[in-house]
């Protein structure tokens, strides 16, 4: 499979809440082999973005494409990691059991993991550096833990999109270092991966591209030419003007 496949082209995407407008008309394309930043005020609607880029809410307008098909068609080469503030982390799983889960989509519905399966969630947990705590129930892991579970979960469904909202937040250094490091192996392998961030500080260091949202598409490109101040500006207002943000283009 070419890596043309893994572009995702966004077409005319708009959603609403209750009348309102969340995202109004974003069209763009996401390459493959490149990390992208969503970025954002508070309330810009880049975790709507996500969701009606994957078709997971109701969009007024949407048009998606992976490669030449349409992204709907394509379930199983994706990989989606929501906030973890939207999980129920009482529900009696297992380490393992969580990263297994990332072997169903090809499996098909009425097949189990079998050993091959269990070795691949097992390969994954050491690469995130987590195969001692395979039996652990998920409630017992810190905030990092359970990310870098979850993207021993992407890389058990050996996924060719990887989408993850907000994965950075309130998690410890040491994971957050050993996600952006598997992160960027993924990338170089072709996979197409998206990323809802919050630390502007971050953006230079970890994005190839970077979207820049406030309800329409405030701007998109490379992230040398696209994060600077005047786009900042434009998103969050003038406010973070005099901010001195790491990595940004004072163009």
């Amino acid at each position: 499979m070419s890596i043309t496949n893994n572009n995702i082209t966004v077409q005319n995407l708009t959603v609403s809440y209750q009348g309102q407008k969340a995202l109004l008309d974003i069209s763009l394309q996401l390459a493959a082999g490149k990390i992208t930043g969503i970025i954002g005020p508070n309330g810009a609607g880049k975790s709507t973005f996500l969701k009606g880029l994957l078709g997971l809410i109701k969009a007024d307008s949407r048009t998606v494409l992976l490669g030449e098909a349409p992204i709907d068609t394509q379930k199983k080469r994706i990989a989606y990691v929501e906030q973890r503030s939207a999980l129920d982390l009482s529900f009696p799983i297992n380490v393992l059991e969580v990263v297994l889960l990332g072997t169903y989509p090809k499996l098909g519905v009425f097949h189990r993991p079998k050993k091959q399966e269990k070795e691949k969630a097992l390969s994954a947990l050491k690469t995130v550096q987590l195969e001692a705590f395979a039996k652990r129930q998920i409630g017992e892991l810190s905030g990092g833990q359970l990310q870098r579970v979850f993207i021993a979960r992407v890389l058990a469904q050996e996924a060719d999109i990887i989408v993850l909202d907000e994965p950075f937040v309130g998690i410890d250094m040491t994971s957050e270092k050993v996600i952006m490091d598997i992160l960027k192996q993924l990338k170089n392998a072709g996979k197409t991966i998206v990323i809802v961030h919050h630390d502007l500080h971050k953006v230079a260091h970890y994005f190839d591209d970077v979207v820049i949202l406030k309800k329409e598409l405030i701007a998109f490109g490379p992230v040398a030419t696209t994060f600077t101040n005047k786009n900042i500006q434009l998103a969050y207002g003038e406010t973070m003007g005099d901010i001195i943000i790491k990595g940004v283009a004072d163009a």
